[in-house]
């Protein structure tokens, strides 16, 4: 996500590297290849002339530190540029209402079912609403199941109506339903065209007349970029929209349409989605995403992640087994779960400020730890218990058993020892540094 325009933006601060100060004549060149590279991320023409005219202005201005070095100078401009350029402030969602009502809409494929599911969740698991799904595609039955698929997946129940054809008449029942039975949280996913046609605007526009949404969203896939922001501004011009969610960010997409849909179309992105699993939904704060595009990485985002799997109880438990050295491979399997619970590991590694660049050409793959897992799970519950009975014999039969070498139990046990070691000198820390020390012992490992 992003890495292109990353390396060009960043090729382009190096030019003011050994400068004294800025001048007319760097911020030009400068300014020039930010413009460019932002047309290369298919950035709307005037939306890319406006930012970086904004930014000429700013760095000649009067308010620029002579006592801060003319790149750095540049990358702050432009870091607060780009956060107002995607929306300033972080825009969340009304949910109030009894029940509260969600309208999603958007194109064929543009990942606007999968994301009903995924907001869904969120509203669930985060907000503690009780959600209900609707499926308002009467066109697509595929549409249909794949939303009741989703459902299952998060326990949320889907409302269908199968003899039914009329998309208002099953929202409006399904409003009424979820009055009935308690649910405080509808989410509407609608039909989707592969272009925009006159039947499905005044389907959509019918619809939301019909069940006054307290929040309509509209879903853009990212990898269209110029085509979304127009598509995006087609959609508004007709539904006035609340809000945008980009989905597929995690493909091969150059960010045209994150950094210009906010200008064209003067509605904020609300939420990212990257990914197919149900906990793939972020929400969108621009400065957070300015971060990472400029390499700063997004530490407040990786923090949140580890709150969201950090039990406290479960770290009191760990904190006393570590202060008796009972810390054992059981122990560790949780939290491998608990670490890869928060998402894809490349992703998590990109949010480290100074790591994204390092490893941007490097394949991490998700199954990283299958191999370490694979070698625990061959161990007997005894074993995994009681590391330290684990003996020649008994690392043949779990090397065999794993698929891997006695070199690589060997390494494991190794690693595993010294971590128990030093999780015991530190188990003053309550616990909270453990899935640090597990992800670097995963990066020995390999």
């Amino acid at each position: 996500m992003f890495d292109s325009l990353s390396d060009k933006l960043d090729k382009s601060f190096r030019q003011l590297k050994g400068q004294a100060q800025i001048t007319e004549l760097n911020v030009a060149e400068t300014v020039k290849d930010i413009r460019k590279a932002l047309l290369d991320a298919d950035v709307n023409y005037k939306v890319a002339k406006t930012f970086t005219d904004s930014i000429k202005d700013k760095a000649m201005g009067q308010d620029v530190l002579k006592s801060v070095k003319p790149g750095q100078q540049m990358v702050k401009i432009v870091h607060d540029e780009l956060t107002t350029l995607m929306g300033g402030e972080q825009t969340d969602i009304s949910i109030q209402g009894s029940p509260a009502i969600l309208l999603v809409a958007g194109l064929q494929g543009s990942g606007k079912t999968t994301f009903c599911g995924k907001i869904a969740r969120h509203l669930k698991s985060k907000r503690g609403k009780n959600p209900l799904l609707v499926a308002g595609d009467v066109y697509r039955p595929a549409a249909i199941d794949q939303l009741k698929v989703l459902g299952e997946q998060i326990e949320v129940p889907v409302y269908t109506e199968d003899d039914n054809k009329d998309p208002v008449k099953i929202t409006k029942s399904a409003i009424k339903h979820a009055k009935q039975t308690g649910y405080d949280m509808v989410v509407v996913d609608t039909a989707g065209r592969l272009a925009i046609d006159e039947d499905m605007m005044n389907e959509i526009s019918a619809i939301k007349k019909a069940i006054a949404p307290t929040e309509t969203l509209f879903v853009v896939d990212s990898m269209t970029g110029q085509d979304a922001v127009n598509t995006a501004k087609e959609f508004n011009d007709r539904l006035d929209f609340d809000g945008v969610v980009l989905t597929k960010l995690d493909g091969d997409t150059r960010g045209g349409a994150a950094l210009s849909i906010r200008s064209v179309v003067n509605k904020p992105i609300k939420f990212v989605s990257m990914g197919e699993k149900m906990d793939a939904l972020d929400i969108f704060y621009p400065e957070r995403m300015s971060d990472r595009i400029l390499g700063m990485g997004d530490i407040v985002s990786l923090v949140e992640k580890a709150q969201e799997q950090y039990d406290e109880e479960e770290a009191r438990r760990l904190q006393r087994k570590i202060a008796k050295n009972q810390f054992n491979f059981d122990d560790f399997l949780k939290q491998i779960s608990q670490i890869k619970k928060m998402g894809n590991l490349k992703d998590l590694a990109g949010m480290i400020p100074g790591v994204g660049k390092a490893m941007k050409n490097m394949d991490i793959d998700d199954d990283a730890f299958r191999g370490i897992e694979a070698m625990i799970h061959s161990m007997t519950p005894e074993e995994r218990n009681n590391p330290m009975i684990i003996n020649g014999s008994r690392r043949k039969r779990i090397a065999l058993g794993s698929g891997s070498t006695v070199q690589d139990v060997n390494k494991l046990i190794k690693q595993f020892d010294e971590t128990r070691k030093l999780m015991k000198m530190m188990s003053g820390g309550g616990g909270k540094n453990l899935q640090r020390m597990m992800s670097g012992l995963q990066q020995k490992m390999n």
